[in-house]
């Protein structure tokens, strides 16, 4: 009797795994949008040309102002290097090579981030994009080329140690394009749902530059999103805005031109800025 059980059983878990393995195939005539549905519900960027129709994300990334206003700064990427860090769905990578940029290098950390990127180079066709999947900063400690211009949208504020980061960029590049959000005791304090994510300050020092940190939680929530694109640990630290700029001069990359400085965004005050070599 209890032989003849345990075979039901595991006869039951074979049918239960063939219909799982079942479910992963696609029975409909090949489209774009059964491509983009491997991700259903995780997408954020709403796609460009062609494509802008199909169910994907809603914020326009693939046409991003901020990157435009970048590559105007550092005089136009034609012909250049670039190094991408954090491309989480290849919106800018798009814009990158469409600008011109001879090869673009991007690193992403989130394996479904950068499933999503070769999807992308798929359904786009970019030719000069090459995507790794690993730590960016474990990547920078390693390199020894050189690149003519570092994007790091979108990644500062996720990091444990961001003057580290941008020790590293300055190592890698003369021309940084950078968007951020920093912290801002005033707006954020008169914020209760920004505020509430701010649990304390230290004081750091990394390479002689001397900062504070501000300790940052993700909460549970997001942490439970298929689509969150933080950073890989539960917490992060914000630096202040000058001290951004600050540790950028203080690391050779003195020449800076700050755009879109919104400090009213709303997840935070934010800011876009170019720093050059002299």
């Amino acid at each position: 009797m209890f032989r003849r059980f345990r075979n039901l059983l595991n006869c039951l878990k074979s049918v239960s795994t063939q219909q799982n393995a079942l479910d992963q195939y696609v029975t409909s005539q090949p489209t774009p949008q059964n491509i983009l549905d491997i991700f259903k519900g995780e997408w954020t960027s709403k796609l460009p040309g062609h494509l802008a129709n199909l169910s994907a994300g809603s914020i326009p990334l693939f046409d991003d102002h901020r990157i435009e206003w970048c590559i105007e700064q550092v005089g136009g990427i034609e012909g250049k290097t670039v190094l991408e860090l954090g491309p989480l769905e290849a919106g800018h990578t798009y814009m990158l090579e469409r600008f011109g940029a001879s090869s673009i290098l991007s690193i992403e950390a989130n394996s479904h981030s950068y499933l999503k990127c070769l999807i992308i180079k798929e359904l786009l066709g970019l030719k000069r994009a090459r995507f790794l999947l690993g730590d960016f900063v474990e990547f920078l400690h390693n390199n020894r080329e050189k690149f003519d211009v570092c994007v790091a949208f979108g990644v500062l504020y996720h990091m444990i140690n961001p003057i580290e980061l941008i020790a590293l960029i300055a190592k890698a590049t003369d021309h940084v394009c950078l968007w951020t959000h920093y912290y801002d005791h005033e707006i954020i304090s008169k914020d209760p749902g920004m505020s509430r994510i701010f649990s304390n300050r230290k004081s750091s020092e990394y390479a002689g530059f001397k900062h504070k940190l501000y300790h940052r939680v993700y909460d549970k929530k997001s942490l439970s999103f298929r689509s969150f694109c933080g950073g890989a640990k539960p917490f992060s630290y914000w630096l202040s805005r000058e001290d951004i700029i600050n540790s950028l001069k203080y690391f050779g990359l003195t020449e800076i031109e700050i755009g879109f400085d919104e400090p009213n965004c709303q997840d935070g005050p934010g800011f876009s800025l170019v720093a050059f070599r002299k």
